[in-house]
């Protein structure tokens, strides 16, 4: 499984209980009922990593993941009595991909190069300027490869090989057969094979992104 960027941050956390936290008071403001706090906490504290790293995966750059994770938390927690219980992560998922398409469609495919992993990592663990630049290169030559492949490949893809989700749970959480999550997921590796080793052979010869 290639290795995932880590979005390990109680701060990103913290940021999205709050501002549901606000939406909790308008609707109590408002006289709605408003949903189970304690399982929303429980919500965020399981899966906010996960939608985070999705959503980098899916296309959203470095700056804009904080804001579009926390969109997503804000979506679960004005439906969560909609939200069966042990569907949470589908939920969120699905929720994801719609955020991150918006995303995409509003422009935010800017190329940030900004370290993902610095900010995860304690100051006397932080890496070195130049295993700083490799995280940056490595990061920076997965989004483009996953920008440029097919985006019912890349779902199964990021979903399988970068955050290790079992293919019977991707059939569930995309409503599709497991015939078709493996058959996807094998085009899916043969497709990023091929872009990288596009993409590398342009970086060795010089050549900028198409």
């Amino acid at each position: 499984m290639i290795s995932a960027i880590s979005a390990d941050h109680p701060a990103r956390a913290e940021a999205a209980r709050d501002a549901a936290m606000t939406a909790h008071a308008e609707r109590a403001e408002q006289g709605a009922p408003p949903p189970s706090a304690e399982r929303y906490r429980a919500l965020v504290d399981a899966h906010f990593d996960f939608i985070w790293r999705s959503l980098r995966g899916l296309g959203v750059p470095a700056g804009s993941a904080d804001d579009a994770a926390q969109h997503v938390f804000l979506i679960a927690y004005q439906k969560l009595g909609e939200i069966a219980p042990g569907r949470e992560r589908s939920f969120l998922f699905g929720t994801a991909l719609g955020v991150a398409a918006n995303a995409r469609r509003a422009g935010a495919r800017r190329r940030e190069l900004c370290d993902d992993e610095a900010t995860a990592v304690a100051a006397d663990g932080a890496p070195n300027p130049e295993q700083l630049m490799e995280m940056k290169q490595a990061r920076a030559l997965l989004d483009e490869v996953l920008d440029a492949m097919e985006e019912d490949l890349r779902v199964v893809f990021v979903l399988f090989e970068l955050e290790g989700v079992p293919t019977e749970e991707i059939a569930a959480m995309l409503a599709l057969a497991k015939g078709t999550v493996a058959s996807r997921l094998r085009r899916a590796r043969e497709e990023f094979r091929a872009i990288a080793r596009r993409v590398q052979a342009r970086a060795l010869h010089g050549g900028g992104r198409r």
